[in-house]
């Protein structure tokens, strides 16, 4: 029978980060995304420590690591940024309403 867990495979995640303080983003990379959104949330962050509070509006899970900096840099450009935007318009409009 074929393994189906991935309990041994490495885990990347690229997650947006929407800045309740500013309306800006944060878009970030990590291997451990709970505990990043505990450093962000604690003012650890130095680049997000004074946009805080913050709302997780987005994350994507990969086992490669090169295919998730990849997509990190893809939504930080301006294309990128854009896209992510459209995609997702009504989780915005949902976050900026609170």
């Amino acid at each position: 029978m074929a393994e189906t867990s991935d309990v041994s495979q490495s885990k990347y995640y690229v997650y947006i980060l929407f800045s309740l303080r500013d309306g800006g983003f944060y878009i970030g990379f990590t291997t451990n995304l709970k505990l990043r959104l505990v450093s962000h949330s604690k003012g650890e962050v130095t680049s997000t420590k004074f946009r805080r509070p913050f709302k997780l509006i987005h994350y994507e899970y990969f086992i490669n690591e090169e295919d998730a900096r990849a997509r990190e840099e893809y939504l930080k450009s301006g294309f990128g940024r854009k896209n992510m935007k459209e995609m997702l318009k009504r989780t915005l409009l949902d976050s900026m309403k609170i």
